[in-house]
C-alpha cells in the first residue's frame, strides 16, 4: 500500500505543474481541463458516500447479516463529523481569505495595525476549530 504513494506524489506533482503551465499559457483551455478534474474528483466523492453509506459493519458476522439481524453501525456519526469539518474549514477559508485581504489593505496604509489585523484573521480561523471540536465529540459519541 505504501509503495502507491512513491508512484502517486510524483505523478501529482507533475499533473500540477502540466497544469500551472497550461494555466499560464492557456488560461481559456486550463478552466476546461479544471471543470474536467472537478467532475471526477465529484464522482469519486458521490462513489465513496454511496458505499461508505451501503456498506456492512466491519467485523460483522455475513451469516447474521444474511439472516436479517441488525447490527448497530455507526456510519451516520462519522459521516457528520466529516460534514462538521469540511464544511468548517471551507468557511474559515473564505472568511480568512477575505479578511487577509482587507488586513494586508489596511496595514498597507497603516501599518502600526498589523496586531489588530491578525486578531481578526485568527477569529476567522476559530470557526475551523469549532468544527473539529464537533467532529471530536461526534466520534466520541459513535
Amino acid at each position: 500500500m505504501n509503495a502507491i504513494w512513491w508512484v502517486a506524489i510524483p505523478i501529482a506533482a507533475l499533473a500540477a505543474a502540466a497544469l500551472g503551465w497550461l494555466l499560464y499559457r492557456h488560461p481559456s483551455s486550463a478552466g476546461r481541463v479544471l471543470f474536467g478534474i472537478d467532475a471526477v474528483l465529484m464522482a469519486a466523492a458521490t462513489t465513496l458516500v454511496i458505499l461508505a453509506v451501503t456498506a456492512s459493519p466491519a467485523g460483522a458476522d455475513p451469516a447474521a447479516l444474511a439472516a436479517g439481524s441488525s447490527v448497530p453501525g455507526n456510519w451516520a456519526a462519522l459521516l457528520g463529523a466529516a460534514i462538521a469539518v469540511a464544511g468548517s474549514s471551507i468557511g474559515a477559508a473564505i472568511a480568512v481569505a477575505y479578511t487577509g485581504a482587507a488586513a494586508l489593505a489596511a496595514m498597507s496604509e497603516r501599518p502600526e495595525l498589523f496586531g489588530r489585523a491578525m486578531v481578526i484573521v485568527g477569529l476567522a480561523e476559530g470557526i475551523a476549530i469549532y468544527g473539529l471540536i464537533v467532529a471530536i465529540i461526534l466520534i466520541g459519541k459513535a
